[in-house]
């Protein structure tokens, strides 16, 4: 049995990205997608029939409405390969517009539904802004199911935890990223693999405290720079996982031991902790590997969300 399959028995596999036609040769039960990974499917001539089409089909339509519908597109095309669920992401420029926000969720959902889609497999990724996780919680009020991305820190998580929000998504490798570079010359990479990596540890610590106070949200490490940190987190509730990455699980035939239990988790002495909005605020300025972290995240998803505009524009 290869490690891929081993993991599969204590964690659910995601696939981490739009390219469904390569996704479908690892099975995963979920896929994740995010203007970045759109933008890298539309740019392959294989794709470029599908974008042509949904920009005819909506021609004249704004370009917001456009977007959406390749967002949709994309998504049902994963959904006829998995069983579960996709995640489409809201325009990171609304990352900080609660109302605009859970409007274009609605209509994302609404896309959805008009082709057939039930709203149970879909989950709307939204960044993990205090305006962004307020949004969610409205959604979940409303029976839409939301994945709260770009999340760095723990009061994200125990915020995203007290506002019912279905799933998160914490990134392992950009957290590993920051630490490593902020750490430079004096950064000693075999100390700071498997659980010991940064990225890795964050995510522990979400989870456990999640487990111990019996929170629902599902957590879902996100943003793998290696298998290491992939197997370190054996036992999380869902892991998503570039095809990279699964073809190298899926050729190493090594153990895969659990990592994270939730009966451990259960024992464990953590007091429960709360975030209003301006503990949350000051919070998040005091980290300052999760501010840098969101902040560069919601413009780099940003930037890619305009030159998917542009791509769209002249198809």
């Amino acid at each position: 049995m290869n490690q891929l399959e081993q993991l599969r028995c204590h964690t659910v596999v995601v696939a981490d990205t739009a390219d469904f036609r390569e996704m479908a040769r690892f099975a995963p039960r979920d896929a994740t997608t995010n203007p970045s990974l759109i933008l890298k499917a539309v740019e392959q001539p294989a794709y470029a029939p599908l974008l042509a089409e949904v920009v005819a089909a909506h021609r004249g339509r704004p370009m917001d409405e456009i977007v959406d519908a390749v967002l949709v597109r994309f998504g049902r095309e994963i959904l006829s390969i998995i069983p579960g669920r996709v995640s489409t992401e809201v325009d990171a420029r609304l990352s900080f517009d609660r109302r605009a926000t859970v409007e274009r969720a609605r209509r994302i959902v609404d896309l959805y539904a008009a082709q057939g889609v039930d709203r149970e497999r879909v989950l709307i990724k939204i960044a993990s802004t205090w305006e962004g996780i307020a949004a969610a919680a409205e959604l979940e009020r409303e029976g839409i199911h939301c994945n709260l991305t770009l999340l760095f820190a723990f009061c994200q998580a125990v915020a995203c935890g007290e506002a019912g929000v279905t799933l998160i998504s914490p990134f392992v490798g950009r957290i590993y990223d920051w630490h490593r570079k902020a750490q430079g010359t004096a950064w000693d990479e075999a100390a700071n693999a498997g659980p010991n990596d940064p990225g890795v540890r964050s995510v522990t610590a979400i989870w456990n405290h999640f487990k111990r106070h019996g929170i629902a949200t599902e957590v879902m490490g996100a943003s793998f720079r290696n298998v290491g940190q992939i197997l370190a987190l054996a036992g999380c509730d869902l892991l998503t996982i570039s095809p990279s990455l699964l073809a190298e699980l899926a050729a190493n035939e090594a153990t895969v031991e659990r990592r994270l239990d939730p009966e451990a988790a259960r024992a464990l002495d953590l007091p429960e902790v709360t975030y209003g909005e301006a503990d949350f605020r000051y919070a998040l300025n005091a980290d300052a590997m999760a501010t840098e972290k969101l902040a560069e995240g919601i413009r780099l998803f940003a930037a890619d969300a305009v030159q998917l505009e542009r791509l769209i524009a002249v198809a």
